[in-house]
């Protein structure tokens, strides 16, 4: 915007009017004072100043414009139809004019002047916009190498403080900084230390180094003093500055003596897998030797036992009918003697759980119902009622799972109370977890089978007895056993890859819990059963 100075309304009209004909902006003041004010509020690119003005004239505005830091450099052009002497136009140069007009105005020379001018100024203007602008660029620049060399100083502060070998890489590959640490592995700041023949270190930093990113390795530097070489851990990693990388900071960790002992474990590893390959096979074989034996034994103890209960049964028959007494003490024999052949019997199951067999899908359903006819007799006696739902097919080896619930039907009948009619209720469900207590699903890969019973029960802080071989919890006088059936029940339910447990209480029955997996392929077997 351009502003004219002048008194007189008459000679600023058609100067006002020749500007805007060439698109300028105008702006007009009727004398000095309020073209004061109105630089002080906006800005303009020229001002045309007539030289003859009532109050402060042209030469005295001029002076106060160059006063104001906002204004000073504003072009001033005067205009004057009464000063036409050298001394006036001098002055008006001097008090900060840069063009002298006399009157009347030619308008062609006005505009060509006001263009130039016009131009200069907005020329000017962006040279200062430019200078400001690298004014600016050179305080951050500045600002930010101060604060480099502030983290770099401090860097080299906290490098120095640790007990591991440090320095700082520059982009280039040159080393920059170590601290005290290197020089027990190297003679120089710009030397490398120096690593084992079979470590390719340079190789690897290289790689690492093109691609930008952060390096680790184990290496093995040779001590000058000791000339030995000793294990280190070696990681670099790239410092970033606004995207790009200005440096990299490596350190070497001493892990010598982790790395000896590493290898010495690794020695009594392999030592201890050694001796326990060998007494494993050592084991195996006194197993087969312990089964062997287990055959032998049984096989000779029931064939006098068979004698025995035979030539008892004999006597009692024969030749003690009417000897009350005689018969008492003959049938308590008798007696032990039936429950010392259960007891190998058992004894014999026991140890033939050790032996291979197959998995294979298996209906408990029709296992159940045949082993509930194998006790009908039982039943009928006690008039027992066994209530089962429907049980899913799962992977079992039949003969083996068979065992388990003939064994948990066997002790529900067996430890029911006196006078009370026996009931059996046998329930499944699928579960999500090979767990007791787990959640039913629909799309569960086990199944809970649960086999409730109203017997006399017992106390749940024997728990962790009734599935150990010859533990008994009831009086062997009132309910018959070996104390080996739960036991049997267990160590097949975990060779099937699942859990057996129970809850009960004394008097009010007793729930026994097997969860078994849907089908063996999944499982990480505990053992070959």
């Amino acid at each position: 915007m351009i502003l004219i100075v002048d008194d007189r309304p008459e000679n600023i009209l058609p100067l006002k009017r020749i500007l805007e004909l060439h698109n300028f902006q105008t702006d007009t003041a009727e004398s000095g004072e309020e073209a004061l004010k109105k630089i002080l509020k906006s800005s303009y690119s020229l001002i045309i100043l007539d030289v003859q003005m009532p109050g402060m004239d042209g030469f005295e505005v001029a002076e106060a414009i160059a006063g104001y830091s906002k204004a000073k450099d504003i072009p001033i052009i005067f205009l004057s139809a009464v000063n036409r002497e050298k001394k006036f136009i001098t002055k008006g140069y001097t008090s900060g004019g840069i063009d002298y007009i006399t009157k009347p105005v030619d308008p062609d020379i006005l505009i060509l002047k006001v263009k130039t001018f016009n131009k200069l100024y907005e020329q000017q203007q962006e040279l200062k916009a430019i200078q400001n602008s690298l004014q600016q660029e050179i305080e951050i620049r500045k600002q930010a190498q101060e604060e480099l060399a502030g983290r770099v100083q401090e860097l080299r502060f906290v490098l120095e403080s640790l007990p591991q070998i440090a320095f700082t890489v520059a982009t280039d590959g040159r080393i920059e900084y170590v601290n005290e640490q290197w020089f027990h592995y190297s003679p120089d700041a710009g030397t490398f230390p120096e690593t084992h023949p079979d470590d390719h270190l340079c190789d690897k930093w290289e790689e690492h180094f093109a691609r930008g990113v952060e390096f680790e390795c184990e290496v093995r530097l040779k001590n000058l003093q000791t000339l030995a070489y000793r294990y280190y851990c070696l990681r670099v990693v790239p410092v970033e500055q606004q995207g790009s990388i200005v440096r990299w900071v490596g350190t070497f960790t001493d892990i010598h003596q982790q790395k000896m002992a590493n290898e010495m474990l690794e020695q009594t590893v392999e030592v201890r897998t050694k001796e326990l390959l060998l007494k494993n096979a050592e084991l195996e074989s006194a197993n087969h030797e312990l089964q062997q034996f287990t055959w032998v034994v049984s096989h000779d103890l029931k064939e006098p036992l068979r004698k025995i209960q035979t030539f008892n049964t004999i006597i009692k028959e024969k030749y003690l009918p009417g000897n009350e007494e005689a018969l008492s003490y003959l049938s308590r024999s008798i007696s032990s003697s039936a429950r010392m052949s259960q007891l190998i019997n058992d004894l014999l199951e026991y140890s033939r759980l050790s032996a291979t067999a197959q998995f294979q899908p298996t209906d408990l359903n029709r296992l159940i119902n045949e082993l509930v006819e194998d006790f009908d007799d039982l039943i009928r006696e006690k008039e027992a009622v066994i209530r089962v739902d429907q049980l899913p097919i799962i992977e079992t080896i039949p003969s083996r799972i068979r065992q388990v619930f003939q064994n948990l039907i066997s002790n529900a009948l067996k430890f029911s109370k006196k006078d009370v009619a026996p009931l059996v209720t046998i329930s499944a469900e699928l579960v999500a977890h090979k767990e007791i207590n787990s959640e039913p699903s629909p799309t569960g890969k086990y199944c809970r089978i649960v086999l409730n019973d109203n017997g006399i029960g017992f106390d749940e802080k024997f728990l962790d007895l009734i599935f150990v071989i010859f533990q008994r919890l009831n009086d062997p006088t009132n309910y018959e056993g070996t104390g080996i059936g739960l036991a049997i029940a267990k160590k097949i339910i975990d060779k099937h890859n699942g859990l057996i447990s129970a809850k009960s209480r004394e008097n009010e029955g007793a729930s026994f819990i097997i969860v078994l997996p849907l089908t063996q392929a999944d499982e990480l077997p505990n053992e070959q059963p």
